[in-house]
């Protein structure tokens, strides 16, 4: 990558280099294990002119999205995140309770776009709003579909944008969830964005936010869906280039720490909120916008590394038993960087049946229904969705009953005896 993939500029840093490993979300099917599996450099560089974080894109998004393992209505805390999400949005935006968006008495219209298997829109849905996902994910897609959520099998682009403006009618809202980090052409993708909304409409974007991901070592974040990490300064830069201007920001706790940016289109959205200068402000502080800031995280990297590998090998030494929970994206970059493979770890499990019977790539550990755990008893279970600590912890108290223990890998090695 030679060229920053928002501004145009040559002037590209190394932020850590991950080595190569197979694109996440690519589980295998047991009749793959003998075959190649292809690998990819995961290599984090930022741009010293706009400061977007980023990665090559070398897989495209129609190789990970077409037919997708997520499926976000598996973690209730997912669903509770929506749920309120869309409780305070139709307050923020003005969406009456009688369909109309308390403005000019029209009919109300929601799009979210990447909406998965319909965990956010089905409270739209409640609410009686008319309303439209957009999905390239053709499973996902039909999940929700079949559970009430009128959605369109399609990738966002200033196209489809227009097309689904013309047929429906402008967007008072406009929702992208995770899904601003998962898109090479950052660029079209935000013209599309301004293509659905209404010009008095509201965009919400919510995004890992690089802060935190360099602050607290997640590092695991990294991988071939996610094409860039955004700073507050690098989205409002972002949001410019589609004819969006960011006025207001929330930092949230999900993913191990989120922005919320509010936008609209530049010709109405006004002055940004005073919470916009307070992140720009913490973001400058930790160096964010200089060299300095990146300096020392290929180090910390390096030490999650040698801490979680230096458990896994005594705990084998020892004879005791570590099984996995979860086969999230970000636990596959962990996995692989770390080198660890069934030996070390045996097998992992997950809520989401899709996964059943299949295997990590790379890593190759097989996932199994989260029952295994309760039957087997072992010692330690090694969490890697870590972002949802609180959550996991009271879905796994049951392992106190044999004195198991839990482990979350980021942002250090911590190990968590569970109680009743």
């Amino acid at each position: 990558m030679t060229r920053c993939r928002l501004c145009g500029s040559e002037a590209m840093a190394s932020v850590v280099d991950l080595g190569a490993t197979p694109p996440c979300e690519s589980f295998l099917a047991a009749d793959q294990l003998d075959r190649p599996e292809p690998a990819y450099p995961l290599h984090l560089r930022v741009c010293t002119e706009c400061w977007l974080a980023q990665i090559p894109p070398l897989i495209t998004p129609e190789e990970t999205f077409s037919e997708y393992a997520y499926f976000s209505s598996f973690s209730t805390s997912w669903v509770e995140h929506a749920r309120t999400f869309v409780a305070d949005a139709v307050e923020r935006v003005g969406l009456g309770t009688d369909g109309t968006d308390g403005t000019d008495g029209s009919e109300a219209f929601v799009v979210e776009v990447a909406s998965n298997d319909g965990y956010l829109l089905k409270h739209v849905v409640d609410r009686g709003i008319r309303c439209l996902g957009i999905e390239p994910s053709v499973n996902v897609g039909a999940a929700a579909r079949d559970a009430g959520v009128p959605t369109l099998t399609e990738f966002l682009s200033p196209d489809t944008g227009s097309a689904v403006r013309a047929e429906h009618g402008p967007a008072d809202l406009v929702v992208a969830n995770n899904v601003y980090a998962h898109i090479p052409d950052v660029v079209g993708f935000t013209q599309g964005l301004r293509a659905l909304v209404a010009d008095d409409g509201w965009v919400s974007i919510e995004v890992q936010h690089l802060l935190t991901l360099i602050e607290e070592n997640q590092y695991d974040t990294i991988y071939h869906e996610h094409f860039q990490y955004y700073t507050v300064a690098s989205a409002i830069r972002a949001l410019a280039s589609g004819g969006l201007a960011l006025v207001d920001v929330e930092l949230l706790p999900t993913h191990g720490g989120s922005i919320r940016l509010w936008a609209r289109p530049a010709e109405v959205a006004g002055e940004p909120s005073r919470r916009v200068a307070e992140v720009l402000d913490r973001e400058k502080a930790a160096g964010l916008q200089e060299l300095s800031g990146y300096a020392e995280f290929s180090a910390r990297v390096a030490k999650v590394r040698r801490d979680l590998l230096k458990f896994l090998i005594e705990a084998a030494e020892r004879g005791e038993t570590v099984v996995g929970y979860g086969a999230p994206g970000k636990g596959n970059t962990l996995l692989n960087h770390c080198g660890i493979r069934p030996d070390l770890l045996p097998y992992t499990v997950d809520r989401n049946p899709y996964k059943h019977g299949r295997f990590t790539p790379g890593a190759r550990i097989p996932i199994l229904p989260p029952e295994q755990i309760a039957a087997d008893r072992p010692d330690h279970v090694l969490v890697l969705p870590w972002n949802l600590r609180a959550e996991l912890v009271e879905q796994l108290s049951f392992v106190h009953e044999w004195g198991g223990r839990l482990v979350f890998p980021i942002p250090e090695l911590s190990i968590v005896e569970v109680k009743a």
